[in-house]
């Protein structure tokens, strides 16, 4: 009965601060800091660079749900160096996912149900190749966000990022 109520008021509290997170980013400063001019010229203009080595806020960046409740975990040590499906080399202190059907190079956030944090990675590989499990991390990636740092699988949040 007590693990019941446990689960409830779990439940109940990230259903909170879901939505309290939302209704924060969705409002905008009463005054928008002025941004510096870039000397780079593109054909693109309004689009915002995406850092592939770094964790970042996420206001600004255009978020599509791909998928909650996803079974995350990362790759074993033994993969560090090896050639990934997209012909890169694999690197577990970069920031790197392998799916199962997202195509290469797609940028997606990945949130850590448990605790909220997350990271940007990039999708360079396809699997994991166990049933259950929706995404394989890099370690780095996985760490950053872990709640504990001895567990192997967590459950996120996977939010594709629109260019």
């Amino acid at each position: 009965m007590r693990n019941k109520k446990n689960i409830i008021l779990t439940t109940l509290t990230i259903t909170f601060l879901s939505c309290f997170t939302y209704v924060i980013s969705q409002t905008k400063p009463a005054i928008e800091p002025r941004a510096a001019q870039d000397t780079v010229k593109s054909n693109r203009p309004n689009l915002i660079a995406i850092p592939t080595d770094s964790v970042f806020t996420d206001k600004g960046l255009k978020l599509k749900p791909y998928k909650k409740n996803a079974h995350a975990s990362y790759y074993a040590d033994r993969f560090n160096g090896k050639k990934t499906a997209n012909g890169s080399r694999f690197s577990n202190s970069a920031y790197t996912a392998a799916h199962k059907k997202l195509p290469f190079g797609t940028r997606i956030k990945v949130t850590n149900e448990a605790n909220g944090k997350f990271v940007i990675v990039k999708v360079t590989d396809r699997g994991p190749f166990v049933r259950t499990r929706e995404l394989d991390l890099s370690k780095r990636a996985f760490m950053e966000i872990a709640k504990s740092k001895g567990s192997g699988a967590m459950k996120v949040t996977i939010e594709t990022i629109v260019e």
